[in-house]
């Protein structure tokens, strides 16, 4: 069995309270419902794409580079939007990182030093969420081992696929509670990740 620190093993979840506050303009998207769709083979050729422009402009400020999120992991329903974990030695200095990524068309959305000194950033149209991460986060690491399971393990897979799609209906008119709605799940996911 793999040991991880205690850091990675316990998962932390933001209150709504500490999402607002991190919020930094305003999410494209609105209130609009969350639309969860069928796997898509070309996510992983947007993720390159989006990938090399990335690379481009940090160069070697780069420690990491990760596709995470549902679009990572053929065959499970998503919303079609590629979701990337990038890692810096340190997120604390915005400078660095924030002025190349916004000469790509990319904007901050969220700033949250609280969370691992976690940063997001969206395009315009949101195909992508970019998070930023300082090198020692334990939260790209959850990303990396919860994406991995559900590549090998079918039954977590479609009970995922399952929970996105009913909470996509359930929460069409409140589409904000999707996220956190998912919550318990991934923790159940999560628990047989750990003990395996």
């Amino acid at each position: 069995m793999a040991e991880y620190p205690r850091e990675v093993l316990e998962r932390s979840h933001a209150t709504p309270e500490q999402m607002a506050a991190g919020l930094v303009g305003e999410w494209p998207r609105g209130d609009r419902p969350i639309v969860v769709q069928e796997y898509d083979p070309a996510w992983p050729g947007r993720y390159e794409d989006f990938r090399a422009r990335i690379a481009g402009a940090l160069g070697s400020r780069i420690v990491g580079i990760e596709h995470v999120g549902s679009t990572s992991v053929p065959g499970l329903p998503a919303k079609p939007i590629i979701d990337i974990d990038v890692l810096l030695d340190d997120t604390e200095d915005e400078s660095r990182y924030l002025p190349p990524l916004e000469a790509l068309g990319y904007r901050l959305i969220l700033r949250e030093p609280w969370w691992h000194g976690h940063r997001m950033l969206i395009d315009d149209v949101e195909e992508l969420h970019l998070h930023v991460w300082s090198r020692n986060a334990p939260e790209p690491i959850r990303h990396r081992l919860f994406r991995d399971w559900l590549r090998t393990h079918p039954d977590d897979r479609a009970l995922y696929a399952r929970t996105k799609l009913d909470l996509a209906r359930s929460t069409r008119d409140n589409p904000g509670d999707y996220n956190l709605a998912k919550n318990t799940v991934i923790d159940q996911i999560f628990e047989r990740v750990f003990a395996a």
